[in-house]
């Protein structure tokens, strides 16, 4: 998903703090700024991954599976622990330690992507363990859930007319929703975000034996690659980012931005589609593009009824339309899944798409209870079919400090939602609504926007592609200009998101700094038709 893909402060060292800070300050915890007492996270900090092999039917043989505990809430890591599902492909090389990959989202579980994708990183099992993770209230990791509708009616609310003469009722639709997402999400939801999942990432490091963080993130992966790299310079091994989230644009511009790129994908998708005489929209690309717009309002005025989750509305396949597109690999499925929906009424395929790659399961099985209040990790059978989009909102809200008023929605809707659309007449209602749902839920963190850049970390390696739907290549510019001289991009003027597997030569340049360190000049280039379609 696009990034969009979160709390805590750097703090300093002090010569004269105590010794129980000292120590913990060894074990690689952020030191505590002159005169703040530390909480003692020494008991997680002392942790080593116990691994066996994975169970499911679906895991390769030579996966391995494990966990860290973390603190719930790091100011009070006595009141309550979450669990962390990791996966691993041990090093077939020489071993230098271990790589962590994030994969994006927000919201993307690591281990089922690592299980399903991991012969795509097993050049660098040359010389690492390779190893992902379920970041907390993602996956197996507390997942949050939003129950049985994920936008709580306000998806389809929106963009209408109603919602102009009756703005009140959006409120009270959005209100709705924020307490449904803390009804079936548990006690996770307080403590989501990147700046906890980063302070995560510290543990998980040290649990798994290594002196400094060696990573690959992708899209939103970016992000807590960032935020690391702020909170923890000291630990920042090699790390490579593709995919550069923004730091810095509000949720308002970053929903402007991903509803203009994915139209640019679809219509892109439907000029490919309409090629074919299989296209369930015939063979005209510009009569295809108002048919999707046709579609997708009939659904919302009309629902489709399914066998296994009541009902799937035209927002519920804006979403699927937006998973799918990311990557050319993906259209012939795609096409596919559209033909059953509109010549059938079969949504099995686009509701796969929507719950990123998940079968549907038994009616009266999508959504599952809230995880364990004890914070153990989930059965994989357990995780609900929305985690995907609810983790995306609890997330991005998380690390967003702006929260419209009820006056400044009132006042806007109007104007947002002519803008929204004017971005993308299929993906503006569904953009909007994402941007809205934060309202109703508590004030995010100020720290991503105002203190991840002038990182003082070794150099590291940002990869922006020019097509990306998700990520304009912008932000990786802006990022690296914030982020400081440690920033080196590499231009990859290719399509898709993300570069590194569309791309040889991306593929290549990365693989050889996070192997043997060797970076690109800054500003370096691959150029496209390397082959290969981008990897959501």
């Amino acid at each position: 998903m696009p990034a969009k893909l979160e709390p805590w402060r750097a703090v300093r060292r002090h010569a004269a703090a105590g010794a129980i800070v000292l120590a913990l300050l060894g074990a690689g915890l952020p030191a505590a700024a002159a005169d703040d007492k530390q909480p003692d996270l020494t008991r997680f900090y002392r942790q080593k991954v116990a691994w066996t092999a994975c169970e499911g039917a679906q895991a390769p043989e030579d996966l391995q599976c494990g966990k860290v505990t973390v603190p719930l809430d790091y100011a009070r890591p006595g009141a309550g622990t979450l669990d962390l599902a990791l996966a691993r492909f041990r090093a077939s090389g020489e071993k230098r330690g271990s790589l962590l990959l994030n994969f994006g989202g927000p919201g993307g579980p690591g281990v089922s992507e690592l299980a399903a994708s991991g012969d795509d990183f097993m050049d660098l099992s040359d010389g690492y363990d390779v190893v992902s993770f379920d970041p907390r209230g993602v996956g197996r990791s507390s997942p949050v859930s939003c129950g049985s509708d994920p936008f709580g009616g306000a998806g389809v609310t929106v963009g209408t007319d109603e919602a102009l003469r009756d703005p009140q009722a959006v409120l009270r639709q959005l209100q709705k929703a924020a307490r449904e997402c803390a009804k079936h999400s548990g006690p996770v939801l307080p403590h989501i975000g990147t700046v906890n999942a980063s302070r995560d990432l510290d543990v998980i490091r040290q649990a798994l034996g290594d002196d400094e963080l060696n990573y690959l993130g992708f899209s939103y992966g970016t992000r807590l690659g960032a935020v690391y790299a702020t909170q923890f310079p000291g630990k920042v091994g090699r790390m490579a980012l593709d995919g550069v989230d923004t730091l810095t644009e509000s949720l308002t511009r970053q929903g402007l931005a991903g509803a203009a790129g994915q139209q640019v994908a679809l219509d892109d998708f439907l000029d490919w589609c309409v090629q074919d005489v299989g296209c369930p929209f015939g063979q005209d690309a510009r009569a295809a593009r108002e048919a999707v717009v046709r579609l997708v309002r009939s659904m919302d005025e009309d629902p489709v009824p399914t066998p296994f989750s009541g009902t799937f509305s035209g927002q519920d396949l804006v979403g699927a339309l937006g998973q799918a597109l990311y990557s050319r690999d993906m259209w012939p499925s795609l096409e596919r899944a559209l033909a059953l929906l509109v010549e059938d009424g079969d949504t099995r395929g686009v509701e796969a798409f929507a719950t990123g790659g998940l079968a549907p399961g038994p009616p009266g099985e999508r959504h599952r209870p809230a995880p364990p209040a004890d914070g153990g990790l989930v059965d994989q059978e357990d995780v609900p079919l929305d985690n995907l989009p609810a983790a995306l909102m609890a997330i991005n809200c998380a690390d967003d400090p702006d929260r419209p008023t009820a006056r400044q929605i009132t006042r806007d809707l109007g104007r947002l939602r002519a803008a929204y659309e004017e971005a993308s007449p299929v993906f503006g209602r569904f953009r909007l609504t994402q941007f809205l749902l934060c309202y109703g839920r508590p004030r995010g963190t100020d720290f991503i926007r105002e203190r991840v850049k002038d990182v003082d970390t070794p150099r590291m390696l940002l990869v922006g592609t020019r097509g990306d739907p998700a990520t304009p290549y912008r932000w990786t510019v802006q990022t690296a200009e914030r982020l400081g001289p440690s920033a080196v991009v590499l231009d990859n003027k290719g399509d898709g998101h993300t570069g590194y597997a569309s791309s040889k030569c991306v593929r290549g340049k990365v693989d050889a700094f996070l192997l043997y360190g060797s970076l690109p000049a800054s500003g370096s280039s691959c150029g496209s038709g390397n082959g290969g379609g981008a990897r959501p």
